[in-house]
């Protein structure tokens, strides 16, 4: 066999496959996306709502101080609230939206004292007092009327007996909070943020929030900047979408992806494919990332049962052992952990291919980084039980949950899993050092590691996040780490991942692997890195975010449609190459599993994703069963799925060919998508759709109380969700346990070298590439190190 090499440049390096000009455009649009973040982060801070030092009454009675507010939004957190009910919209969707609730109720208690509903002028009256801005900022003193300073007191009385109830009605344990102080400083918290929601900007006829909640007591509607960037964003969608296919009808036989027309591919059985020690470490990562997906489906289906029969799990009560918040807390944060456990496996699996060696005792430190992420993992759930259940009840313990959706884990778990991630990040630097010595910067090895290297970076801006700061510009640091890790870099680092496995594979050559993922890099980060504004409509942030996040978040529906053109070419790819091989290929699964994410990148992250993220819809829509959707289908469509298929392509490798379980691979691939479509369409879609109708037709504050939510007719839709999850857990879930156990069983006990001393030992397929002179020679292509010329 001869092995046919890149030439390298002069320097020694390997040089650059493609065009400077990829580059240079992927520089261009991250640094304008981060400085106009930098310009949002600025304003964030200069115009937030501000919390004053005290909130006193015309005669002077000091109402609560802003220490209050701070050490209430503590309460709201450390109790786990953002995953029973939200503030400004963002949290869990059981409970109600506490900001529209406080607001409703204090501005029906203000329309009461002041002689009831029937008066044209008591409504301009409440109108006037709640939109009137009576903060002083040189003094720090917001004044509040005798009429608004009676319905806090009513309302600290109201979530005295609304968190202080001893039963489970609610799905929150009982005597959930009992403080008569926490309860004063939570209220304190509520009143603040709708202050906030009903108060004009200075100088604005509209709310710090946009004028959200819809309300119509206070005479919260629509703004003009709502209607008009949701206008502008349709148009820029529709503008992008038609530039996409202009630019594929003009040059799209050199974007996308492209097998090798003429070459013959061989693929080696996978018994045949030596592993190194740190590959074989990988099973126990994909045992673990087996079981957490278990787990969390399990708790998925117990947060969805609450929605159906609140106090009554087929005859048991539930809340008392694990309420609607912590089923909830457990289940988000489980779902980043088992996605980011099978990411950290995979690029320890494929450092060792791209690098063609692997570094003495990388194996230990995989075993060590394994241990890590189960001391965090449990770790941190075990304390978010602690805090909801009451035992962390004092403020500021480092172990105590943090409470923000999605980062609800202890500032100490946060940042031993920060270290963790960075430490992962140095595990494959050691590994690949060597051969990035070698490459070009703008080659695909060094695209591997540095897509690797952002993960930790920024999932780190989340220490950012304080739970006693301003609740404005915490949630938008919260949501760098939400959006922009999610939605942005994990993204590149699972383009980078498929593109490398198929060129590991040979099906396609490296130069076009890396024009895809530079195109990829450009189509995600020009809509994805300034659309990270899209979840800020209303959380107290001025106008400019709206309008900036909704023109570019219609922007990141683009490259989710260029997706399902690429889940089309992997299938083409797959059967193309499979019909000219000589050999069966051994991951007729794994890419199915990649089909799938390009189908749910477009079904859940662009059709469902752009449904809510119009400002006029998102205004009445933000924290219901829409949003739910739309996250059930992105989050377990794109990035479970893709999960599944890297553990199943590197287990693969691990379990022997006698011993591999095609059948329960295919059952586990149609369970989980089948399953997932029953639960979007079957449940969380209409459902969603009713309950817009619902805050349209009968105002937002209707449409998500715990009665809206329980009522008859949305509970049949909740139970005919039970078919969806029964499969989505037994034939998706299990099956993919057992496949991850087959990777611990058998692969301990093959007999492999712990050193590997040609790149070739590694290399997936044979390439027969026909020669100039019509004979045909063989290249072993399907490392970065050995690949063939282009």
């Amino acid at each position: 066999m001869t092995t046919v090499r890149e030439r390298p440049g002069e320097t020694g390096r390997r040089p650059l496959l493609v065009s400077k000009a990829w580059i240079q455009a992927v520089a261009l649009v991250m640094l304008f996306g981060f400085a106009v973040m930098g310009l949002l982060a600025y304003r964030t801070y200069t115009a937030e709502p501000p919390i004053p030092d005290r909130v006193v009454t015309t005669d002077g009675r000091v109402l609560y101080t802003g220490a209050d507010v701070s050490r209430g939004q503590q309460v709201f957190l450390h109790n786990g609230l953002m995953e029973y009910g939200s503030i400004f919209g963002h949290g869990a969707y059981l409970g109600p939206d506490f900001t529209d609730d406080y607001l409703h109720r204090s501005a029906e208690s203000v329309t009461r004292q002041l002689g009831g509903a029937g008066s044209d002028a008591v409504a301009q009256r409440v109108i006037h007092d709640f939109r009137e801005n009576q903060y002083n900022e040189a003094t720090g003193t917001l004044t509040v009327t005798r009429e608004q300073a009676v319905a806090f007191d009513e309302n600290v009385a109201y979530y005295g007996q609304f968190f202080g109830a001893n039963d489970t009605s609610k799905g929150l344990r009982p005597e959930a909070i009992t403080d008569p102080t926490e309860i004063r400083q939570l209220t304190a918290f509520f009143s603040w943020t709708a202050w906030a929601a009903s108060t004009d900007r200075p100088g604005k006829d509209y709310s710090y929030t946009n004028n959200w909640p819809p309300e119509p007591l206070v005479g919260n509607k629509p703004t003009a900047n709502v209607v008009v960037w949701s206008v502008l964003s349709l148009v820029a969608l529709l503008a992008g979408i038609g530039a996409l296919f202009a630019v594929f009808g003009r040059w799209g036989d050199r974007l996308g992806w492209r097998g090798r027309q003429a070459d013959t591919l061989s693929f080696r059985g996978p018994d045949a494919v030596t592993l190194t020690p740190a590959q074989r470490a990988t099973a126990w990562f994909f045992l673990v990332v087996g079981l957490l997906f278990l787990v969390q489906t399990l708790l998925g289906a117990a947060s969805e049962h609450y929605r159906a029969d609140v106090t009554s799990f087929f005859g048991f009560d539930l809340a008392r052992l694990l309420p609607y918040n912590l089923v909830r807390t457990w289940h988000l944060q489980l779902a980043l952990f088992w996605v980011s456990a099978a990411f950290l496996a995979a690029g320890i699996f494929l450092a060792p291919i791209i690098a063609g060696r692997e570094p003495r005792r990388q194996n230990v430190l995989a075993y060590i980084l394994l241990g890590a992420v189960a001391v965090v993992v449990f770790g941190s759930l075990i304390g978010e039980g602690l805090s909801i259940h009451g035992v962390f009840s004092r403020p500021g313990s480092f172990f105590q949950s943090q409470g923000f959706e999605y980062l609800d884990l202890a500032r100490a778990w946060q940042v031993l899993l920060t270290l963790g991630l960075f430490i992962w990040a140095a595990i494959l630097f050691r590994g690949l050092r060597v051969r990035l010595a070698r490459d070009h910067m703008g080659n695909m090895p060094w695209l591997f590691f540095l897509a690797a290297l952002a993960i930790p970076a920024f999932y780190a801006v989340g220490l950012l996040v304080d739970n006693s700061d301003n609740f404005t510009h915490a949630d938008f640091w919260r949501f760098w780490v939400v959006h922009l890790w999610v939605e942005d870099f994990l993204e590149l680092f699972t383009t980078v991942m498929v593109a490398y496995i198929f060129v590991m594979l040979g099906v396609i050559r490296e130069r076009v692997a890396m024009t895809v993922i530079y195109l990829d890099v450009l189509l995600y980060s020009a809509g994805g890195v300034i659309g990270t504004m899209h979840h800020l409509y209303f959380s107290g942030e001025p106008a400019e975010h709206m309008a900036l996040g909704a023109f570019f978040s219609a922007a990141e529906v683009i490259p989710l449609t260029f997706l399902t053109v690429e889940a089309w070419s992997f299938l083409q790819l797959g059967s193309r190459q499979e019909g000219k091989s000589a050999t069966p290929f051994p991951h007729r699964w794994a890419v199915m599993f990649l089909v799938a994410v390009g189908f749910w990148n477009f079904v859940g992250a662009g059709i469902f994703g752009f449904l809510i993220n119009l400002p006029i819809v998102s205004y009445y829509e933000i924290g219901t069963a829409l949003t739910a959707n739309h996250g059930h289908a992105a989050m377990m469509g794109v990035y479970g799925m893709l999960a599944m298929g890297l553990a199943l392509f590197c287990l693969r490798y691990l379990i022997p060919e006698r011993h591999w379980p095609e059948r329960l691979a295919k059952i586990s691939f149609w369970s989980a998508n089948l399953g997932l479509l029953w639960m979007c369409f079957a449940t969380l879609l209409p459902v969603g759709i009713l309950q817009l109708y619902e805050s349209v037709d009968s105002g937002y504050h209707a449409a998500r109380t715990l009665e809206y939510v329980t009522n008859p007719t949305n509970s049949v839709f909740e139970w005919l969700r039970l078919p969806g999850d029964v499969v989505f857990i037994v034939g998706g879930a299990l099956p993919f346990l057992w496949i991850c156990w087959l990777g611990v069983r058998h692969s301990v006990r093959r007999r492999l070298p712990t050193t590997l001393e040609e790149p070739e030992d590694m290399l997936f397929t044979d390439i027969t590439v026909p020669a100039e002179d019509g004979r045909q020679r063989e290249a072993s292509g399907a490392s970065a190190t050995t690949s063939t010329r282009e």
